[in-house]
């Protein structure tokens, strides 16, 4: 069924999307494949980033939840984890700027110790539809925001990954498939998917794996937040299966990443794009 039509104002609330998205709340059982890990996980108060935070409590590990502002959001997501049994930090600010950046990673070392899987899933975007629409402080935050902040935390988190850690990005379909009203995000989604591949072959030696994961449409609160409400209504329903993902769905190939079972996965882009191919 297509999702009602509706808006949110930037970067958007879990709590107020309609129909409420599902991220493993319920449908979630952990297997200990992340038994004792330390993860960090940018946008992790919403969306992908909590049902990531979620999956991985269930699995063992304790979190950092890096988010913008949305506390309420926030505190639901650190609930989640708290209710396994495990250990979640909070930390409000700003990635775009690069101080915050590492402070994030300093205090997982405060609380933790060490950093054993960094999660870059932050992003911002918003529907424009033709480049003189979009203004010059929206392109430049648009960067500093889903690729600077990668530089600077990955940079920040690597004097405190040992050899076995993981780094998990965050790409899109858009990287392969760009929509025309989403010039910034795409870019730099494409962008993300080669610096997955540089940072892959530089951090080999180290055994340090960084790969990356490509979702399709998704329901989160960044989508009526940024497009038109006639857009949030039809949204995935251009994919193979008809329908948007839920971040539920998403989850798992985190997991997946962030554990054993991908010790020889390095470089690797995950599509979980409801059948819309990555080529």
């Amino acid at each position: 069924m297509p999702q009602p039509k509706q808006t949110q104002t930037p970067p958007g609330r879990d709590h107020q999307l309609d129909p409420l998205a599902d991220h493993g709340e319920k449908g979630y059982e952990g297997s200990a494949k992340l038994e004792g890990k330390v993860a960090v996980i940018t946008g992790g108060d919403s969306g992908i980033g909590r049902a990531v935070a979620i999956a991985f409590a269930r699995e063992g590990a304790d979190v950092l939840l890096s988010y913008l502002e949305e506390d309420d959001d926030a505190a639901e997501t650190a609930r989640w984890v708290e209710d396994t049994g495990r250990t979640a930090v909070l930390v409000p600010g700003d990635i775009a700027d690069r101080d915050h950046c590492r402070t994030v990673i300093d205090r997982a070392v405060e609380a933790f110790g060490r950093v054993d899987v960094l999660v870059n899933n932050a992003a911002t975007q918003m529907a424009r539809f033709a480049p003189e629409e979009i203004p010059d402080d929206e392109w430049e935050r648009t960067f500093q925001v889903n690729i600077n902040a990668i530089f600077f935390l990955t940079k920040a988190a690597l004097p405190h990954m040992d050899e076995g850690a993981s780094i998990i990005n965050v790409t899109s379909i858009q990287e392969d498939q760009p929509s025309p009203f989403l010039l910034p995000y795409s870019a730099t989604k494409a962008g993300i998917h080669t610096m997955t591949g540089n940072l892959a072959q530089m951090l080999g030696e180290r055994g340090i794996r960084v790969n990356s994961v490509a979702p399709g449409p998704i329901w989160t609160p960044l989508i009526p937040a940024t497009m038109k409400p006639e857009m949030v209504e039809s949204f995935g329903d251009d994919t193979p299966l008809g329908r948007p993902g839920q971040p539920a769905e998403v989850a798992p190939a985190f997991v997946y990443l962030a554990s054993d079972d991908a010790s020889y996965v390095s470089g690797a882009n995950i599509a979980v794009t409801g059948g819309k191919p990555i080529i």
